[in-house]
C-alpha cells in the first residue's frame, strides 16, 4: 500500500497508478462495455486494454468498428470482442432493457431500445459485462440517463455521486467528493458522499480512508447554516459506519498540514493526515480539483461515479485513448470490488449467454 509519497514524476505517477491497477486486475477476466465503438479513440484504448490484461467488448458493427481502428492505426482486432447493436438487442440485454424501459414513454422507449449508449449499460446487468463506459461522443447527461435507467441506484442509495482521485506530483493519491454531480447535497446527501468516496478511495489505493469534512469552519470556529450542515452530515455518517475514519467539520489546511491540525482540531484522528476531502458542495468541490490539477500539478482522475449498482462511467468528449483506458481500468476495479454486491444475484439469473439468445417470457 502506498501511504507515503513516491519519488516519480506527474507522467510516472499516472503510469504507475494504472500499472498497479492493471496487476490487480490480472487473471480475473474483467470485461468492459466500451458503448462509442465508432470512435478511433474506443479502438486505440481496446487495443491497450487488451495489453493490460482488461477484455474490452467494443459496441458497433464489424464495419464500424474496423474503420476506427484503421484511423487510430490499430493494426488487429485480436483479443478485442465487437458486438453490433442489433445483435445486442436480440439478445440478453435487450431484455433487460425490455423490462427497464416497460414504463417509459413509448417512442423514448422504442429510440432507448436501439441506442448503443443504452444496449452498453444493459450488458452489465445482463452479465456480458462488468463495467461500461461512455461517453467519448454523447453529453454526460445521456450517459447518466442510461445508468439511472438501466442500472439504477445501489440498495441503500439515495443519490448518485462521484468522487475524483488526486495524484500528486510526488505520487500521493488523494480523493476529492463531490466535484461533478450534486450541487448543494443536503445532509443524507453528504454523508452517502463521504461513505461512497471513503469506499472509492480504498478501492483504488488499497488504503484506509480519513475523511474530512470540509468548511470554512474548523470544530465551531465559524457559527453558520452551511457548517452546521457539515457537522450533522458527519455525525450521520458515525451512525451509520462506525468503522470508518471521519471527522468535520474541517478546514482544508487543518485537514491537510499536521501542525495546523493539532493547533485546530487537537486529538483528531484525521486533522493533519486526511487523505478523502468532501466538500460541503459542488461549487466547492469543482473549483477545488481544478485549483490542485492545474496549480498543484495533480492528475485528475474522474468523475468517477458512485452510488449505482453496478459499474458505470463517463467519459469526457474531449478524452484521449488513454483516458479511457483508465477509467475503463477504474471502472473494472469497482466491479471487483463489488461496488453492486446484489449484481451477483442478476448476473445468475441471467448468465453469459450467446448474444442472440434471448430470454422472453412465453
Amino acid at each position: 500500500m502506498v501511504t507515503e509519497a513516491v519519488n516519480i514524476s506527474r507522467g510516472g505517477a499516472g503510469a504507475y497508478w494504472l500499472a498497479r491497477w492493471c496487476a490487480g486486475l490480472a487473471g480475473h477476466g474483467v470485461r468492459v462495455a466500451l458503448a462509442d465503438g465508432h470512435d478511433p479513440r474506443v479502438a486505440a484504448a481496446a487495443a491497450s486494454l487488451v495489453e493490460a490484461g482488461i477484455t474490452p467488448v467494443v459496441v458497433g458493427t464489424r464495419r464500424e468498428v474496423a474503420s476506427a481502428a484503421r484511423a487510430a492505426g490499430v493494426a488487429t482486432l485480436v483479443g478485442i470482442e465487437t458486438v453490433s447493436p442489433a445483435e445486442l438487442s436480440e439478445g440478453a440485454a435487450g431484455a433487460v432493457l425490455d423490462d427497464r424501459l416497460a414504463t417509459a414513454d413509448r417512442d423514448r422507449a422504442e429510440q432507448w431500445r436501439s441506442d448503443p449508449l443504452f444496449l452498453a449499460a444493459a450488458m452489465v446487468p445482463a452479465g456480458h459485462a462488468d463495467a461500461c463506459v461512455a461517453g467519448s461522443t454523447r453529453p454526460t447527461a445521456d450517459v447518466l440517463r442510461a445508468a439511472l435507467r438501466v442500472v439504477g441506484t445501489a440498495p441503500g442509495a439515495t443519490c448518485v455521486t462521484s468522487s475524483f482521485l488526486m495524484v500528486l506530483p510526488d505520487g500521493r493519491a488523494l480523493a476529492y467528493a463531490d466535484c461533478a454531480v450534486i450541487p448543494e447535497p443536503d445532509t443524507e446527501q453528504l454523508a452517502e458522499i463521504a461513505i461512497a468516496t471513503g469506499r472509492t478511495y480504498t478501492t483504488l489505493t488499497g488504503n484506509d480512508p480519513a475523511v474530512a469534512m470540509l468548511s470554512f469552519s474548523t470544530k465551531g470556529s465559524a457559527r453558520h447554516a452551511s457548517a452546521e450542515l457539515v457537522r450533522a452530515a458527519t455525525q450521520l455518517v458515525r451512525e451509520r459506519e462506525p468503522g470508518l475514519v471521519i471527522d468535520g467539520e474541517l478546514q482544508f489546511d487543518a485537514a491537510l498540514i499536521s501542525e495546523i491540525g493539532q493547533a485546530k482540531a487537537g486529538g483528531s484522528a484525521v486533522a493533519g493526515r486526511a487523505n478523502v476531502f468532501v466538500f460541503p458542495n459542488l461549487a466547492a468541490g469543482n473549483i477545488g480539483y481544478k485549483i490542485t490539477e492545474r496549480l498543484g500539478g495533480a492528475m485528475a482522475y474522474g468523475p468517477i461515479l458512485q452510488g449505482l449498482a453496478m459499474p458505470v462511467n463517463d467519459l469526457s468528449r474531449g478524452c484521449g485513448s488513454d483516458d479511457i483506458v483508465t477509467v475503463a481500468a477504474i471502472s473494472a476495479l469497482q466491479a471487483r470490488a463489488g461496488v453492486a454486491a446484489h449484481a451477483s444475484l442478476t448476473q445468475c439469473s441471467m448468465a453469459r449467454e450467446p448474444w442472440g439468445s434471448r430470454r422472453r417470457g412465453t
